[in-house]
């Protein structure tokens, strides 16, 4: 029977921190087999006492000061902490099947070279605006072919959310870049994937995630992935999936088009038919979400945030990091 930990960053989390240390504790694993490693970025509000009160209850729950608050650095505490077979990465905010970590377990039998396995997240909605977007997200044309958010099928992925790995991972490829604001667990996966190990999706993993969203907060989060994946994309010199460059290409051909067709009417129409063709490409993936005429535009909305934003934080990530050369350190500031 393997050993299991299961690693928490949070930081300020008191309305959704008991949930999940529940759901974790209503696992049918064996329980002296799991334990519970919670890395607080040093919370101002209620979310270190009701992980200490846990902690005097249950001795498999460990409360770890995260003093550089920053999740990359939370994720490989836990780890160093733990030395366990098996590391489980969760959010606070989730909550987990009472299976999950024996499916986890069970899918690593499936092939000897899997280092990481995840399955899907069912998104629990906080507000009609965090419900739409929540609907772009799980949509192929939305996020391209992410399969844990759009379902489709088991096997081998590029990534997973909420991954459990193989303690032989870390040890052979490290641990996450600590350099990273966003995209850490994509850096992590596409070495892991280099390396040799496989990233294995099994639908019969099931988590939930309580969704707060705002359509400002979607353009800020996907801005800061698309910029940092530009200084992995430098460090590794290569390009982790094709599906992150799409997004760039849109936002060039909006820029493009607009200034060419100041020019010359030709362009203008061709611009035009572009954005039209995207226009009903959005419209029919909306339709396909939702039957529901008052959601359609938000949905339409939520979809040109998740492609602009992306590629407006790639576009500027091109110029920091290679045009200017910018040292990681100034872009850290500059982020904060």
């Amino acid at each position: 029977m393997k050993s299991v930990a299961i690693v928490i960053p949070c930081r300020n989390e008191e309305n959704y921190i008991a949930r999940c240390i529940d759901s974790i504790l209503l696992q049918s694993y064996p329980k002296d087999k799991l334990s519970i490693y919670i890395c607080d970025g040093i919370s101002t509000d209620l979310t270190i006492a009701i992980i200490k009160r846990y902690g005097a209850i249950y001795d498999n729950i460990h409360l770890i000061i995260n003093e550089k608050k920053t999740t990359p650095y939370a994720l490989n505490l836990g780890i160093n902490n733990s030395d366990t077979d098996i590391v489980i990465i969760l959010g606070a905010h989730s909550e987990i099947h009472a299976d999950y970590v024996s499916k986890c377990v069970e899918s690593f039998s499936f092939d000897n070279n899997i280092g990481c396995t995840g399955g899907l997240i069912e998104n629990v909605y906080e507000s009609e605006t965090a419900a739409v977007i929540g609907m772009a997200m799980s949509s192929s044309f939305g996020v391209g072919n992410a399969h844990f958010r759009t379902g489709k099928k088991d096997g081998f992925v590029d990534t997973v959310a909420f991954g459990a790995y193989k303690r032989e991972v870390f040890n052979k490829i490290g641990l996450f870049d600590e350099e990273l604001i966003r995209n850490q667990d994509d850096e992590f996966n596409f070495r892991l994937l280099k390396a040799g190990f496989k990233i294995y999706l099994w639908r019969e993993i099931r988590s939930k995630y309580y969704v707060r969203a705002s359509f400002k907060k979607l353009f800020q989060q996907y801005y800061q992935y698309g910029y940092w994946k530009v200084y992995v994309a430098k460090k590794h010199k290569a390009i982790t999936t094709f599906r992150q460059v799409v997004p760039l290409f849109f936002v060039l051909f909006l820029i493009t088009g607009l200034v060419s067709s100041v020019f010359c009417s030709l362009f203008f129409v061709f611009y035009l038919f572009g954005f039209l063709f995207y226009l009903f490409a959005s419209l029919y993936s909306a339709v396909k979400l939702t039957g529901k005429s008052n959601q359609l535009i938000k949905v339409m909305f939520s979809f040109f945030i998740l492609h602009f934003s992306y590629g407006c934080g790639y576009l500027k990530g091109l110029f920091d990091f290679f045009v200017l050369n910018n040292s990681i350190k100034k872009e850290e500031n500059l982020s904060r």
